[in-house]
């Protein structure tokens, strides 16, 4: 595996990695079940939601049928794109990190399971945004779905011809199965939203504690 200053390609996954989004998934997913009529006495319990596709979220925690679950996601994104978009803050040392990426030449792209619509005008309201070379997302159709999807679709968009030179920063699990699954290596971030047993338990390359020990990799 390369040093993390040999990688030209530097992809990053949003929720858990760049942001700390808790309390906007939650609340919108809250909201969501009980517009189904589903009562959440404590969102503490949605964090599970945050990085996988909502659709399987909504399928594997609560067994909803394409129906409901096609309904639950436009009550999701009722409240998402008007309030939960908004409930989210940079994790610290993110946009020096970016800073020092960009110094040093690299193609940076965001790869996220959020639709990408919402990526972008998340990374224009935290004043990120210019730092990408390509911001890669999902598909309010579900068309480009999931992190392999979405990994796929960055990787052809950046004409990235040797993946060995691209990594992906995420926090879960399914950011190191897409990585792993694109022939990319992945970096699992312990400040998000995973934790030290799943990264160990699904392979990840690299674990780093935070951003500014990112930083310092990439230096």
């Amino acid at each position: 595996m390369r040093c993390l200053s040999e990688y030209k390609y530097i992809f990053l996954d949003l929720d858990g990695t760049v942001i700390d989004s808790a309390a906007g998934v939650t609340n919108s997913v809250a909201y969501a079940l009980n517009k189904l009529g589903y009562t959440v006495s404590d969102k503490s319990e949605l964090m599970k939601f945050i990085g996988p596709p909502l659709s399987d979220s909504f399928r594997e925690f609560y067994a909803l049928d394409d129906e409901q679950i096609s309904r639950g996601i436009s009550y999701y994104r009722e409240y998402y794109s008007e309030t939960g978009i908004s409930e989210c803050s940079l994790y610290e040392n993110v946009e020096n990190f970016l800073k020092e990426l960009k110094r040093s030449g690299k193609i940076i792209s965001l790869a996220t399971s959020k639709p990408e619509i919402y990526a972008v005008r998340i990374l224009k309201n935290l004043n990120i945004y210019d730092y990408f070379n390509l911001v890669a997302g999902s598909t309010l159709d579900s068309v480009r779905n999931g992190k392999t999807a979405v990994l796929k679709y960055a990787i052809d968009k950046l004409n990235v011809e040797d993946v060995s030179r691209a990594v992906l920063f995420g926090d879960r699990k399914h950011d190191v199965i897409g990585a792993h699954e694109c022939g990319i290596a992945c970096v699992y971030m312990l400040h998000g939203f995973g934790s030290m047993e799943e990264a160990t338990a699904y392979n990840a390359d690299i674990i780093l504690d935070d951003m500014a020990a990112a930083l310092r990799e990439i230096s």
